[in-house]
């Protein structure tokens, strides 16, 4: 049967295992996201769509400008004139003013910026762009040498018009607002000119500013699917830090709930061990009949009773200590050479007694020289007590139990009680482990425990940096192994020279 440990606490302030917790968070975060899926006409995000077309502007300020002026260059070599510097000009100072309102933008703070105006604003900046790309369209060159001048014009307003798609992406209509009378009045010159490479190129122009209007568009839905995510990223992000703050008062709770709880236990402990040790002395003399017999036989039993009640309730209080400064961190660990052998010996030993009056046999099975552990000897002691213990509560009449101790497969040692009870069935292995927790089997059988024993083993065995593991088979029994790490094993010492033996080296 696969290993089981516990995986349960004494106390939750959040139970991530409950399911409707995480239905109710998949519920927050569906509803986040179908808060958060951008359609158009979202304010905020008119906000951000307009701050990236003002970056984006920022950035590519000097793209178009250098292709104006590389053909204003090439014009002025070819002999146009004036003119084409005075276009020039115009396009410089129209993108110009076009760069300074996305530079005023892109310093204003989104929720203060007004998308409406802006939008206006930057489309009228565009649309004087596209009044200079219109000049351009309608240039002519009589006393130009070049013959395709308009073939030219096509080819320049299609780069223009391209880096423009790009760029001016995230501003809805800014490609039509600089390009449609261009494109227009480039076509109607081409249809005055009546030559089929004019026509070619002005359908091209034609064709192209949708392409390009749709190439426009596709990037400005992915610019708003980039806002979306990243808002609905914002958000995530801000539920995880509330989620965690809670978490941390929770545990910050908890951990003062504790710490109130191991003060009480403390201050707790000192009153009610004194009337215990009261009860617990008295009703011993008493069902003795130390001071003289008594008359009444019913009175001796009462007085056994009371004696053994409160045994087990000075054992419960002993329990629920040790366990509460385990929990804490407050249990010291006394340290030092032991052999495991030897206390696992003894405790065997112990429980003789016990375990003959029902009748079961202890089969010890020890592996030989087992070097010292570093261990804490009563700790050790309370390991082997409790495992000895359950097996002994829950094994029947004529069972046996075999206790064995030897190496493991990493180098460290282990302590491993088996015995052939009823088992623990494999739902129940958690409870068991948990403290407090009972099987079944122990309820039904009304055997007197606390279900501390094993919690305790636990607490114990991670303090020597050990692993606690439990193999049950209903019906088969149960197998308890304590395993102590490598780390805690000590290499035997070398055995100190005799009187003799020094005697003859001299």
């Amino acid at each position: 049967m696969p290993l089981q440990r516990s995986t349960t606490a004494d106390k939750f302030i959040v139970d991530r295992r409950k399911r409707h917790r995480n239905s109710d968070v998949a519920r927050a975060v569906r509803k986040t996201r179908d808060r958060l899926s951008q359609q158009a006409g979202n304010p905020d995000f008119d906000r951000e769509l307009l701050k990236l077309h003002a970056r984006s502007m920022i950035g590519s300020a000097i793209v178009v400008p250098l292709l104006v002026l590389a053909v204003a260059a090439a014009g002025l070599f070819t002999g146009m004139g004036k003119e084409i510097g005075v276009w020039a000009l115009f396009m410089l100072i129209c993108y110009a003013i076009v760069a300074f309102m996305a530079g005023r933008v892109d310093r204003t703070e989104a929720a203060e910026t007004n998308p409406l105006q802006t939008r206006r604003d930057f489309l009228i900046g565009h649309f004087l762009c596209g009044l200079g790309w219109t000049w351009f369209a309608w240039l002519g060159c009589d006393v130009c040498q070049i013959d395709q001048f308009h073939l030219i014009k096509a080819v320049v307003l299609l780069l223009a018009m391209a880096a423009t798609a790009i760029t001016a992406s995230s501003l809805h209509g800014a490609l039509l607002a600089i390009f449609a009378i261009p494109v227009a009045v480039y076509a109607y010159a081409g249809a005055r000119l009546w030559t089929p490479v004019e026509l070619i190129m002005a359908g091209l122009l034609i064709v192209s500013l949708p392409f390009f209007a749709y190439v426009a568009r596709h990037l400005n839905r992915a610019s708003l699917m980039l806002l979306s995510f990243r808002s609905e990223k914002d958000a995530l992000v801000a539920e995880v830090e509330t989620a965690k703050s809670m978490s941390d008062e929770a545990r910050r709770r908890a951990e003062d709930a504790n710490l109130a709880k191991s003060r009480f236990l403390a201050s707790m402990s000192h009153e009610l061990r004194t009337p215990l040790n009261a009860i617990l002395g008295f009703s011993e003399v008493m069902s003795n009949e130390v001071l003289g017999p008594m008359s009444n036989p019913t009175y001796r039993d009462y007085a056994r009773d009371v004696h053994e009640s409160g045994q087990h309730l000075l054992d419960l209080i002993n329990e629920i200590l040790d366990l509460s400064r385990i929990e804490a961190g407050r249990y010291q660990l006394n340290e030092e050479p032991m052999l495991l052998l030897s206390v696992v010996e003894d405790c065997c030993h112990m429980m003789e007694l016990k375990a003959r009056n029902k009748d079961i046999r202890i089969v010890q099975d020890f592996e030989s020289a087992l070097p010292r552990l570093l261990a804490d000897e009563r700790a050790v002691r309370q390991i082997a007590l409790n495992l000895l213990s359950n097996a002994i509560k829950f094994t029947a009449t004529g069972g046996e139990i075999r206790v064995r101790v030897g190496w493991t497969a990493g180098g460290g040692q282990y302590l491993s009680v088996k015995d052939n009870g009823p088992g623990i069935p494999e739902d129940e292995i958690p409870v068991v482990l948990s403290a407090f927790g009972q099987g079944s089997i122990a309820i039904k059988s009304a055997e007197q425990g606390t279900g501390l024993g094993l919690p305790i083993v636990q607490g114990l065995l991670a303090m020597h940096g050990g692993e606690f593991e439990l193999h049950s088979k209903l019906r088969e029994g149960t197998e308890a192994i304590a395993i102590f790490p490598l780390s805690r094993v000590m290499e035997e010492l070398p055995a100190l020279p005799t009187k003799a033996v020094a005697a003859r080296r001299r």
